[in-house]
């Protein structure tokens, strides 16, 4: 493998991570067990998780209606298509 495969697969994985992370939150929501803080969801989709973030946001209908999260979703977009612009450029 090349070090660009490894580096996406390292960013495919985080996203899976943060998608994982949604569920889990929204199951304990519907529980009403403890949360997982909003601060912490939105930093792992800032920091690289904006696809899985969005993908989790509309599977697991959670948080959709909080606009700062959808715009942190947003930019954690574009940042994981500036990481794979600058693996694969």
């Amino acid at each position: 493998m090349t070090v660009a495969q490894i580096l996406n697969c390292f960013i495919l994985f985080w996203n899976l991570v943060v998608f994982v992370t949604y569920g889990i939150d929204k199951g304990k929501a519907r529980r009403g067990a403890w949360r997982i803080p909003e601060k912490t969801l939105l930093l792992m989709a800032l920091c690289g998780g904006g696809m899985g973030a969005i993908l989790a946001g509309y599977f697991f209908h959670h948080k959709t209606r909080k606009v700062y999260f959808v715009a942190t979703w947003c930019l954690g977009l574009l940042v994981d298509l500036a990481l794979f612009w600058m693996i694969w450029r």
